[in-house]
């Protein structure tokens, strides 16, 4: 059993670590937000991806955001209104009132895809068939499945006791996946 006196030192062990967070950038300001944010003295990643791209007169070498609007940054959680004050920051990326916390593997894992030489391209986080639970709105605790349907995302909430459902589009920054026990996705 954890007594308060040990787990109030697990909190403030928690607090003193840098964390990496993600901040949503103003539109196209990604690089401006980076550069400000590592002339602020904070340890930040802007995963980019070199493409070629064509004008009607010339071809040229770019360096776009691999996450359009993202960058992350290595920061105490207590530091996010210090993120948030920097040029072409727009928001911290929270779940509820909470900042989200990305762990380091992940961000490992997008640096070495990318200087490894693999070619990575963003998709879309949910996928057909992943099972979600609404997160905001009049919907909100409801669970349901992403699907297609005529070419469109949508939320479908199944009644299995007459065998029927029912769909609509929901946003999907509103879901939140669900973890399913014993199911292997492959994409």
């Amino acid at each position: 059993m954890i007594d308060k006196k040990t787990r109030g030192d697990n909190l403030s062990k928690d607090a003193n670590t840098e964390k990496w967070i993600a901040a949503y950038t103003k539109p196209r300001h990604e690089k401006v937000a980076y550069d400000q944010l590592i002339d602020n003295g904070f340890t930040a990643y802007l995963p980019l991806l070199r493409q070629k791209r064509k004008w009607s007169d010339r071809k040229k070498w770019v360096e776009i955001p691999l996450f359009k609007s993202y960058v992350f940054v290595k920061t105490h959680l207590k530091n996010g209104l210090f993120v948030l004050q920097t040029h072409g920051i727009k928001n911290v990326v929270k779940l509820g009132e909470e900042i989200t916390v990305i762990r380091d593997e992940e961000i490992l894992a997008i640096r070495q895809m990318i200087e490894g030489g693999y070619e990575p391209e963003g998709i879309d986080y949910f996928v057909e068939g992943d099972h979600v639970a609404i997160i905001g709105g009049p919907l909100k605790g409801t669970e349901g499945v992403v699907a297609q349907i005529k070419g469109k995302d949508q939320f479908v909430l199944k009644i299995d006791a007459i065998q029927h459902a029912v769909s609509c589009h929901i946003d999907r920054k509103l879901l939140k996946p669900l973890k399913v026990k014993n199911v292997n996705t492959v994409l």
